[in-house]
């Protein structure tokens, strides 16, 4: 019998989905139910073959306890080696190497440090910052939120450069990025699962939570070929990724989508927020996904972090664009010839 543990926070209705229909479809083979955990020795041997992780993003204790699992072979949705590496500004840099297009964004440095940071700890950075030439570059509007948040904590809209000093200097210790603002004409949150299945749902991130108004099910929402290219882009990005459970936001200009916001590997799935439509797709997706990992052959365990971070069989791997491929091509200079000539090099016994 396979073991399926769900770790979760405060959602209900999501993890009741998963484990009612991973319990239907194993038929006693498979089964499934929320993980409860204790102290955790070094060495205790494994208790489940696969975890769903909804939580540990915000609870260190479950992070820990999840990579001690990998370690033991059990499989983590998601991989919580590389979502412990992860970082929104990484990303935005990694879409662009990847011909994804993203809004200009700055990482900026921290408003304040934690006890026993002195001014002398900080030599290395620029003093005064050039805040003139950073809003010359991204513009207004413009966002100022944490460059590895989430769920919209933190988040600033500006439109001055003194709106954003005054929302900066209350940031604390985060770090923060400002990220140009997309006037947008559409708007998309794209589930992806298993870094292959990609769900498009017209999106409203200007309408309340919970309000009812924020999830649109339109299957024509977006033009086919806008569509298609949504697709790619999303696939791309959780291929590079290398996450199987991950929403991908798209904030769309002139029939350009502009990925904003691709570092969700819990994204939101409870029915009263995204409908019983997106929360039935994506219960039954992840069920799927469930069943495919189990059944996937793994390979003996190899104790280094690039194993780690990227296990057999569901390694990825990312192309980088075109573009990219080419500003980092050299091209040899050729001299003019009438003839052959010798190659110049020397007679290794006379080196």
């Amino acid at each position: 019998m396979q073991k399926v543990g769900i770790l979760v926070g405060r959602e209900k209705t999501f993890p009741e989905a998963l484990i009612r229909s991973i319990n239907e479809r194993g038929h006693g083979e498979v089964t499934a139910d929320y993980i409860k955990l204790g102290g955790i020795r070094h060495d205790a041997p494994p208790r489940y073959d696969l975890v769903i992780d909804r939580i540990s993003h915000e609870v260190p204790f479950y992070r820990a306890t999840l990579k001690r699992m990998a370690l033991e072979g059990t499989i983590i949705i998601n991989n919580p080696f590389w979502w412990s590496a992860d970082d929104k500004f990484f990303n935005y840099s990694l879409a662009t190497k990847l011909g994804v297009a993203v809004p200009k964004t700055v990482l900026l440095p921290q408003k304040d440090y934690i006890s026993g940071i002195s001014s002398e700890s900080l030599r290395n950075l620029e003093f005064p910052l050039d805040w003139q030439g950073i809003v010359d570059y991204v513009g207004f509007p413009s966002f100022l939120k944490p460059f590895d948040g989430g769920g919209w904590k933190n988040v600033s809209k500006v439109n001055s450069l003194e709106e954003l000093w005054k929302e900066y200097d209350q940031t604390g210790t985060l770090c923060m990025t400002l990220q140009e603002g997309i006037d947008f004409d559409q708007f998309v949150r794209c589930y992806c699962v298993g870094q292959e299945e990609v769900m498009i749902m017209a999106y409203d991130p200007r309408k309340a939570y919970l309000s009812g108004e924020q999830y649109i099910h339109n299957p024509d929402y977006l033009a086919p070929e806008l569509a298609d290219r949504v697709r790619r882009d999303v696939r791309t990005l959780c291929t590079a990724l290398g996450y199987d459970l991950n929403t991908v936001e798209f904030a769309i200009k002139d029939g350009v989508p502009y990925a904003i916001d691709f570092m969700n590997p819990a994204p939101d799935a409870e029915l009263a927020s995204v409908g019983e439509f997106y929360h039935n797709w994506i219960s039954n997706a992840v069920t799927d996904l469930v069943f495919k990992r189990l059944s996937e052959a793994r390979e003996a365990s190899r104790y280094r972090w690039d194993a780690l971070l990227s296990p057999a069989p569901n390694k990825t791997f990312a192309v980088a664009s075109q573009s990219e491929q080419q500003s980092r091509t050299i091209q040899p200079e050729v001299p003019a010839s009438d003839g052959p000539k010798s190659s110049g090099r020397k007679n290794p016994k006379n080196i």
